[in-house]
């Protein structure tokens, strides 16, 4: 199983909280499309023996684009690349431009999964993260999509400021209120260079606290597993069936390529990125030029990426896989790693596999640091 993310680097606004590469003015828009079908067809090469089971259009917002663009693109790909009879092919949306002719062209398309921005269905939330959208469109668009669509995600952010428990509780119940099949939930963090850092820095809005964000996690966790949700990565709620392909296999450590500035890619070995500058890259594809950088990934680098994709997942760390993959020696050291957390009952192990308990789980990125390998 093989995966394309085609990034498209367009936003009407910045959001305070946003660290990705985007740009705000559309000027370049048709070129960039054009660009992007063109490292499509400059990298098939790469794929030629793979088959295509997810193309996954993220940014940025690749709802702005037009439908005919977004068709150009999917075409591109099954042109040049191997595609499965049934992939899964997901376009990330703002409620905004989610109206109800939007909505249904695109169920028309091949298109078959939406990933809706919501954030947060409070106006206060919304104003404060300087989104695109109000509250009524989020629950408009939410209203229209889930009667073209099966397949619709949407993402959530717990730990704002302010945010009461029972506000974030209302913004969960608010959504199993439209039986959306995954939820993604992510804590709001302060990344350097943001508005939302100058903001923290000037004292207009508090800073995040840490136990404010666990205990909205934890009240995630419980409300949406007494909803059938299976948690099976530590940001993604699915009910069976639903869980996303895409992600799935970064998390597995399948291949995958990133096409469009700033994109990243992964074939088992190396890790490539394209350069984040709108301008440069289009001159480069233009002249048929891969703007990327490659890294080499050691064995230890590999092993330390397992950790921490495994344990943020319901299929863990195998014992066998890093005894197979990487030797026993760093199988010695995750155990001998392992035991201070096995005590204090943040993991446990189950047929060899090394797993977070539910205590666990929203410490997941600093135990699995504990456990990586020093080069």
């Amino acid at each position: 199983m093989s995966g394309i993310y085609i990034h498209i680097p367009f936003c009407k606004q910045a959001c305070h909280y946003c660290d990705f590469h985007f740009s705000t003015s559309m000027k370049k828009k048709e070129e960039m499309v054009l660009a992007i079908a063109n490292e499509l067809k400059l990298r098939k090469i790469e794929f030629q023996d793979e088959l295509v089971e997810t193309i996954y259009f993220g940014g940025g917002t690749p709802s702005v684009l037009e439908l005919d663009e977004i068709n150009f693109l999917i075409n591109t790909v099954y042109d040049n690349y191997s595609v499965s009879q049934t992939p899964e092919i997901t376009l990330e949306a703002n409620p905004d431009d989610l109206s109800e002719a939007r909505i249904i062209a695109f169920s028309q398309s091949k298109i078959n999964r939406l990933s809706i921005g919501i954030q947060s269905f409070f106006e206060d939330d919304l104003q404060m993260m300087h989104r695109a959208h109000n509250s009524a469109e989020a629950k408009k668009c939410l209203e229209i999509a889930t009667h073209y669509f099966d397949n619709i995600t949407i993402d959530l952010i717990y730990g704002i400021p302010g945010m009461t428990n029972e506000k974030w509780l209302y913004n969960i119940e608010i959504a199993l209120a439209f039986n959306v099949p995954h939820i993604s939930c992510y804590a709001l963090t302060v990344e350097p260079k943001t508005a939302l850092s100058k903001l923290i820095q000037t004292g207009k809005i508090a800073e995040p606290n840490d136990e404010v964000a666990q205990m909205h996690f934890l009240t995630l966790v419980e409300t949406l597993e007494n909803k059938g949700f299976v948690h099976y990565e530590l940001s993604n709620f699915g009910k069976e069936n639903y869980f996303s392909k895409n992600n799935s296999a970064y998390w597995l450590g399948k291949k995958y390529l990133g096409i469009g500035p700033s994109a990243h890619s992964f074939d088992g070995i190396s890790r490539s990125w394209n350069i984040s500058n709108n301008s440069l890259y289009i001159k480069s594809i233009q002249e048929n030029n891969l703007p990327k950088e490659v890294e080499i990934l050691s064995k230890t680098d590999r092993y330390n990426e397992y950790i921490m994709t495994g344990l943020r997942t319901i299929w863990g760390v195998s014992f066998e896989k890093i005894a197979s993959d990487f030797g026993n020696d760093y199988l010695d050291y995750c155990q001998n790693q392992m035991q201070k957390f096995l005590k204090d009952d943040l993991l446990f192990v189950e047929n060899n596999i090394l797993k977070t308990t539910k205590k666990g789980k929203f410490l997941t990125d600093g135990i699995a640091s504990d456990l990586f390998m020093l080069n």
